[in-house]
């Protein structure tokens, strides 16, 4: 059994997304200090301990497996995603609903082609990454979690677009 594939994996997406975390709280601050307000964040708290018994289950479950290399393949053509999402976004990429009066919707990039591409990456993502180490039910019960949480927070982003928009 050969540990140090999964464990690479898990690294790098854990430090992939502590990255972001420093990232998007920059960015929040940033963006509050030039009036921008947040909206409906009281999902937020079970977005992250979603994500992170996501991650925490998969440290705990997926030594030690082997890593499969077409979902491996496929996770990582969805960080290549992941980035170009950050990219267009820019400095209005956070984890929360942060809205800045007067900013025009972004249209370029991916967002030309989706209203949310990060978050159907994140759904590939929470899927892609179990399927890479064997893991069908694992990947089916966060996609069902994520779901739900995807549900209620497009509605309340939807709805803070639409009411800034006018």
């Amino acid at each position: 059994m050969m540990l140090w594939p999964s464990i690479a994996l898990l690294s790098f997406v854990t430090l992939q997304r502590l990255a972001e975390l420093v990232y998007a709280r920059r960015n929040t601050a940033a963006l509050l200090a030039r009036g921008a307000r947040e909206y409906a964040g009281a999902h937020y708290p079970f977005m992250v301990a979603m994500h992170a018994a996501w991650l925490i289950g998969l440290w705990l479950l997926a030594i030690g497996r082997p890593v499969d290399p077409v979902w491996f393949g496929l996770f990582m053509l969805l960080q290549g995603l992941r980035l170009w999402v950050l990219a267009t976004l820019g400095e209005r990429w956070t984890t929360r609903i942060i809205i800045l009066p007067g900013a025009p919707l972004v249209r370029k990039g991916p967002y030309r082609f989706l209203s949310h591409p990060n978050y159907a990456i994140v759904v590939g993502e929470i899927a892609v990454l179990p399927l890479a180490f064997g893991m069908p039910l694992y990947a089916a019960i966060f996609s069902v979690l994520n779901g739900i949480i995807l549900a209620v927070r497009i509605r309340a982003e939807n709805a803070c677009l639409k009411q800034s928009a006018t």
